[in-house]
């Protein structure tokens, strides 16, 4: 998507009739969660909030941190720290687009998950260019890497600007 990512973030191009981060909010709202807390650069975080403003039109409310430098997914978490404050949380993948049969269902039971946690992924070639699950031996995910030179799996996971606290 280079070089229209030198000047606007990925999330807010189009993808066939709507912003890419169209898609990814509309599985938050099919499965219930009406907070969502939007993590950006503080260069891209003034657009998103343009682009999206409180959320109210959609009647949902949408909170908004900035990330100063990339430090990962956890670094989310630490940002959410205090939107999160003790609820149960997810996180989603603001740069892919969601789709199959059963989906939404899924997503429903997913949000009623009152412990544990549920990783949605999926098979790559290339699992270098991504991040990445490590399963033990019952199938458990253990760790999440990212870009990894030695992938441990072929599962992947990508960058995230999504954190949602309950449902």
């Amino acid at each position: 998507m280079n070089p229209l990512t030198l000047a606007l973030s990925k999330q807010l191009l189009p993808v066939y009739d709507k912003p890419m981060i169209y898609y990814p909010l509309s599985m938050l709202m099919l499965a219930g969660i009406k907070d969502i807390l939007i993590i950006s650069t503080p260069e891209d975080l003034p657009s998103f909030q343009r682009l999206l403003k409180d959320g109210s039109q959609w009647g949902i409310h949408f909170a908004y941190a900035r990330q100063d430098q990339p430090r990962g997914l956890a670094d989310a978490f630490i940002l959410g720290k205090d939107f999160i404050a003790g609820e149960r949380v997810c996180l989603i993948l603001g740069d892919n687009i969601f789709f199959g049969t059963g989906l939404v269902s899924q997503l429903q039971r997913a949000a009623a998950l009152e412990k544990g946690a549920l990783v949605f992924a999926y098979e790559v070639r290339d699992p270098e260019r991504y991040g990445v699950i490590e399963f033990d031996e019952n199938g458990n995910a253990i760790s999440l890497e990212e870009k990894p030179r030695q992938p441990k799996s072929i599962l992947q996971f990508r960058e995230s600007i999504f954190m949602m606290r309950g449902s």
